[in-house]
């Protein structure tokens, strides 16, 4: 994409969209998210809503994702989650296996599959992306998931167990990575598509989960799914090639394969760590808007509590760290959109000081309600809740921080 000057200005348009989401935030995700938190299922009714809109849909995302400035997603994904995170997460989950079609497959690829991935206003669908396993979280080269290519029928045949797949079971289409080459660790990996009602797909546990409860979270068992050459994203050409460079820098004494041959997973979640930081920011200011406003109406020993300096300062620091962490963001989306590479790790560090915000900037707005705070009477106790997983999925606040360090010294820090 051409360089675009970074600006901390939105243009015109970009507030029209801006204050188009936040509106439907404001309207349709705020009133229903104490509902859905308590059920633990799929909102779809909103999801649907969203659709009608346009706000869930292939065009939309795409409009935002191809903005030159880079700050399509971001302020998208602040508006969403600023009005629910768990219902912000089931509109926007979709994205995620969307990103891993576009970061993996051939054009051809995107305009088959992304499109079934969203349906539409009048049926919609979700996707999912499914990359952990129940011992493969964040060490991805313990993998066990197996894709074996049966040449005679030009089919792949995965088996294993994905864990944490948002969407996972419902999807009406599934991006599995999955290994392929076992010798290679985290390099022999490659991801597909698997179509809608493929055999041998099932779902298996659904998580109950402290936070984001409105987003279905499960377990994906794969029993000999067989699925055509074809849905291998990037085609077998590219697999081949690809594998045959990390062969040959193994056999060298395992130089250059440290970093420089991307994984499947690892390029959908480079691509994708902006935007979640950017859901973190949304977190975040909600709860900081909801303690400010708080502070000024709430009464003790004849004056408001934003009187006194204990809260004041707490209210200081809470913007500060939330301007900060979107300032973050809104740098990484920038160069990512401009092309610019990643040298000192600027994605990690957006999603690592963005989520550690949302959780610490939570935490001060529940106190600062102190009792109210904890009830779920006020919506901070939820955020909290919500804020929780952002130093947890996606890479760890410990994954990002070594992330980080071995870009930053370039050395493999363990």
């Amino acid at each position: 994409m051409a360089d675009t000057e970074f600006a901390l200005d939105l243009n015109d348009d970009q507030k029209e969209v801006r204050d188009w989401i936040h509106g439907f935030a404001a309207d349709v995700m705020r009133p229903a998210a104490a509902e859905w938190d308590e059920r633990e299922e799929t909102p779809w009714p909103i999801i649907q809503e969203a659709a009608k809109i346009g706000l869930y849909s292939l065009d939309f995302y795409a409009q935002q994702f191809f903005d030159p400035t880079g700050l399509g997603i971001p302020m998208a994904m602040e508006e969403l989650f600023w009005g629910d995170a768990g219902i912000g997460l089931s509109i926007v989950g979709t994205g995620l296996a969307a990103v891993g079609v576009l970061a993996n497959g051939t054009e051809e690829q995107i305009g088959t599959w992304v499109p079934q991935m969203y349906g539409d206003a009048s049926d919609v669908k979700v996707a999912a992306f499914c990359s952990s396993e129940p011992d493969a979280g964040s060490d991805v080269s313990a993998m066990r998931t197996r894709a074996v290519y049966d040449e005679a029928k030009d089919e792949w045949v995965l088996n294993g167990t994905k864990t944490w797949a948002t969407n996972g079971g419902i999807a009406n289409v599934h991006v599995v990575v999955a290994v392929v080459d076992s010798e290679l660790g985290s390099k022999g990996h490659a991801s597909f598509i698997v179509p809608p009602n493929t055999p041998g797909l099932s779902q298996g546990q659904k998580f109950k989960k402290h936070g984001i409860r409105a987003s279905h979270t499960a377990e994906v068992v794969l029993e000999d799914v067989r699925v055509p050459g074809h849905c291998l994203l990037g085609g077998k050409e590219k697999l081949d090639e690809r594998l045959a460079r990390a062969r040959e820098r193994a056999e060298a004494g395992g130089v250059g394969v440290q970093g420089r041959v991307k994984n499947a997973a690892m390029a959908t979640f480079e691509a994708s760590r902006p935007a979640v930081g950017a859901q973190a920011v949304g977190i975040a200011r909600a709860a900081y808007e909801t303690a400010l406003e708080y502070a000024k109406t709430r009464v003790q020993f004849g004056r408001p509590i934003i009187d006194n300096q204990g809260v004041a300062f707490q209210l200081a620091d809470m913007r500060t760290r939330v301007d900060a962490a979107r300032l973050l963001v809104w740098r990484a989306s920038w160069m990512a959109a401009a092309g610019r590479r990643f040298d000192s790790a600027e994605g990690s560090m957006s999603k690592l000081f963005a989520g550690e915000t949302a959780k610490s900037v939570t935490a001060q707005a529940m106190q600062i309600l102190g009792g109210n705070g904890y009830t779920r009477e006020y919506p901070v106790e939820r955020m909290h809740r919500d804020a929780a997983i952002y130093t947890i999925f996606e890479g760890t606040s410990e994954i990002q921080r070594l992330v980080i360090a071995r870009t930053l010294s370039g050395v493999p820090i363990r």
